[in-house]
């Protein structure tokens, strides 16, 4: 069958009326909103919805394409007729993680409570705020059941936390280049990325909405986390120590991979709060899904089945923490399944492997569905 694209869509909004939500840090929030898309059709059973989750830089424009748009939507290469989660059999719903800023709530909302920016009030969310949000959202559907949750890096994490909190809502889940909880390395990546954010004078202890943003501050955090998403052979193949035609000398950014890391930080600044990137991080950090159990406890009383995907070059995610997730499966009983790819485009390869992932995730939600 021939691929054919989605086309256009439209991101929509869902509010969970005026209530507030008691968050993990025991804070209350709300009123609470996340953004999402859909694509495809809910069945009559409303038993082939499949759950997308973003990575930190993600949002809910996962396929398509939006009015305006010259490229279409983050992982349109694996949504659509005849792609791996083929919209002609699934449902498929990606939602913005509470805490984001591209239409859910977020450091940039508004406080009902003085009707201005949260700024630094804005509360500590973790990855179980979004994953419990996102299950109400799952709900406004009528849906009781997901038939697959699936995402990559903070994907992953938010997977691990549906197949922890809620085991019976699911019935399978792709875990892809993630990890049950942050290393020290990570961790210090990403305090790098947020101590550049507020080293930025305009930063202004997060007061800065309406004034200068802490563009400096945000771009060069995301240059710091671009160079952990690639390789060391995708850096060489890609750019080698090719520099550019209009070199200047001195310390300008004359190599061509500076200034491919001062693009991606530059058009970075251009579509995302920096707000936003500290607490998303810090909920990363903060994520544990062993919260000190053994591996034997974790996933106890799951009853999905659990496809785990790992990328060889992948430094920021190494293979060893996938196999600790299937490791933790098979000593509770939960059939999973493990696949490393071996691919040079490290961490990003779960954007980019596209004809692998394919293969792996059509086959494996057939399997998922014929045991229904």
């Amino acid at each position: 069958m021939a691929e054919k694209g989605i086309g256009k869509v439209e991101t929509h909004c869902y509010t969970f009326g005026t209530q507030t939500i008691s968050l993990e840090s025991k804070e209350k929030l709300g009123p609470v909103t996340l953004a999402y898309e859909t694509y495809g059709a809910l069945d009559a059973q409303k038993s082939n919805a499949v759950l997308i989750l973003h990575a930190l830089s993600g949002d809910a424009h996962a396929a398509g394409f939006l009015e305006g748009d010259k490229k279409p939507g983050w992982w349109d290469d694996l949504i659509g007729p005849g792609k791996a989660f083929d919209t002609e059999k699934y449902f498929v719903i990606c939602s913005n993680v509470l805490g984001g800023c591209r239409g859910s709530t977020g450091p940039a909302s508004i406080n009902p409570k003085n009707n201005k920016p949260y700024g630094l009030d804005f509360p500590l969310i973790s990855i179980n705020d979004m994953v419990r949000c996102q299950r109400t959202l799952v709900e406004s559907f009528g849906i009781e059941r997901l038939l697959c949750v699936v995402g990559g890096s903070m994907g992953g994490m938010q997977a691990l936390a549906w197949m922890i909190e809620f085991p019976d809502k699911i019935k399978s889940a792709i875990p892809i280049a993630t990890a049950m909880r942050h290393t020290p390395q990570q961790i210090a990546f990403n305090e790098v990325g947020r101590q550049a954010i507020m080293a930025d004078p305009n930063w202004a202890g997060g007061n800065y909405y309406g004034k200068v943003t802490p563009s400096k501050g945000l771009s060069l955090a995301r240059m710091i986390g671009h160079i952990t998403y690639m390789s060391d052979s995708s850096m060489a193949e890609k750019f080698g120590r090719q520099k550019k035609t209009d070199a200047k000398g001195g310390f300008s950014a004359d190599f061509e991979v500076e200034g491919y890391l001062h693009y991606r930080g530059d058009n970075f600044v251009k579509r995302f709060d920096a707000n936003a990137y500290l607490y998303i991080t810090k909920a990363m950090d903060n994520f544990d899904a062993t919260r000190g159990r053994s591996l034997s406890e974790v996933f106890k009383g799951l009853r999905a089945q659990v496809l785990v995907i790992a990328f060889r070059s992948d430094w920021l995610y190494p293979t060893y923490q996938s196999k600790e997730i299937v490791k933790a499966c098979k000593l509770c009983g939960v059939p999973a399944s493990f696949c490393e790819i071996d691919s040079t485009y490290g961490h990003d390869a779960f954007l980019l492997e596209v004809d692998e992932e394919t293969r792996l995730i059509s086959h494996f939600l057939k399997k998922v569905a014929s045991s229904l």
